[in-house]
């Protein structure tokens, strides 16, 4: 009898610890009033980071605990749009500026000051994805990727150089290419293009384009991709949904298996990945923003 006792006690002690620790992970988490974030990325642990979109400022968070703080200060000609980490440097994507960024996750000094975009005519670098030898950046009035190299130990390059886009791809009025992500040895990014709801494959080296056949479907309002394995969630930022597209080897088609909604989005535009949470930020586009403005980052209910 007394094993049997000590023994429910502790499978009640082990459910309890279970509950704890997922009950540690809020569903929602909210950033400073005011702060019209977009992009999201998950760092070392539980670290997170969202940028500021008209001020450049970067919010450092932890998704346990709810809590953080501003690493980056915002700044006159900067901005924040998409946001990736990688060994211990964040590279943002600077919007209208035509600029990328590369901060010191850690301190927030800033590393790199790069203009992308060069030359007249608009501009909008609205996302990063980074590989083991280069980040890059996608234009989202603009038929270029830009590449910046890496050393090996993931130190940016002094420069970056646009890569120009060929193949299936064309510019459409409108926002095109937005979020992007890159399969695990870099060689391939996926990309989906805002206006027409596209999916596109790209040749991380040349440049050429091929379009990912969805059967008929697009995927309006795509914004922010998350690439695992070979399924690809792509959010609908205005449509408040996620869609789920399962793959086929090599990219060349896929089908959208189903769309996760959830009651905490207000417009999410980028999500990125925690073991198996997955998490987007609430941008609230539509929302006239102000000072007192909330916004959040949800872990996404699936």
């Amino acid at each position: 009898m007394r094993r049997i006792l000590l023994l429910t006690a502790f499978v009640a002690v082990l459910t309890s610890s279970a509950a704890i620790a997922k009950a540690s992970f809020p569903d929602v988490i909210a950033l400073p009033n005011g702060w019209q974030p977009e992009g999201i990325a998950i760092g070392k642990g539980t670290t997170f980071y969202v940028g500021s979109i008209p001020t450049g400022a970067i919010y450092r968070g932890d998704l346990r605990t709810g809590k953080g703080s501003t690493l980056v200060a915002g700044a006159t000609g900067r901005a924040a749009v998409g946001v990736a980490h990688d060994r211990g440097r964040l590279f943002v994507a600077g919007g209208p500026t035509g600029k990328g960024f590369v901060y010191d996750a850690r301190s927030g000094s800033l590393v790199r000051e790069l203009q992308l975009a060069t030359g007249g005519g608009a501009t909008f670098v609205n996302d990063v994805v980074v590989t083991k030898r280069a980040a890059y950046f996608t234009d989202s009035n603009r038929a270029v990727l830009y590449r910046l190299g890496l050393a090996k130990n993931g130190a940016p390059a002094a420069g970056a150089e646009a890569v120009p886009l060929t193949g299936a791809f064309q510019l459409v009025p409108g926002f095109n290419l937005n979020g992007i992500d890159a399969t695990p040895d870099g060689k391939t990014l996926v990309v989906v293009q805002s206006a027409t709801g596209k999916l596109f494959s790209v040749a991380a080296t040349t440049g050429v384009t091929k379009e990912v056949a969805l059967g008929g479907a697009t995927l309006p309002n795509g914004d922010g991709v998350l690439l695992h394995g070979r399924t690809l969630y792509v959010v609908q930022n205005q449509l408040n949904r996620i869609a789920v597209v399962s793959l086929a080897k090599g990219f060349t088609s896929g089908s959208i298996e189903r769309t996760i909604t959830d009651p905490d989005f207000d417009v999410p535009t980028t999500i990125d990945r925690h073991g198996k949470r997955l998490y987007a930020v609430n941008a609230r586009f539509g929302t006239a923003p102000g000072p007192s403005t909330p916004y959040s980052v949800v872990q996404v209910s699936r």
